[in-house]
């Protein structure tokens, strides 16, 4: 399996750290490097569309962590969830279906939380 990777996630001011896991889907997703999309958010998840084209993986699942990066095969898109979705039954992330997890953000979770409904983010490795 390949070896994880650092990317950088930068809305407006904010920069966020994640390690990419080395999985199949996280390696399709560094290949796309750098992006630039637009994401809506869905209670404390945002999500959007990047384009990518990926199967369901072995280890896709609903339930999430905080902080946790995945790909929503269904709509083509990276997921970054940072507290409860309206899917969810008590604190926990949870996506409207199975998602590929990617990665992990290494820092605070915190700012997303204060954004807006939309935000533009561009997403690319970091050095």
């Amino acid at each position: 399996m390949p070896m994880p990777a650092s990317i950088k996630i930068t809305t407006g001011p904010l920069v966020f750290r994640a390690e990419l896991n080395g999985s199949p889907t996280a390696e399709a997703l560094k290949a796309m490097l750098p992006l630039d999309i637009t994401m809506s958010r869905w209670g404390e998840e945002y999500y959007g569309d990047c384009g990518i084209r990926a199967e369901l993986s072995a280890d896709a699942r609903e339930e999430m962590e905080v902080g946790e990066l995945a790909v929503w095969p269904v709509g083509r898109a990276l997921c970054i969830f940072f507290g409860p979705t309206p899917a969810s039954r008590d604190d926990e992330p949870r996506a409207v279906s199975p998602v590929n997890p990617v990665g992990m953000i290494t820092g605070d979770t915190a700012p997303l939380i204060q954004l807006g409904s939309t935000i533009r983010v561009r997403i690319e490795r970091a050095e």
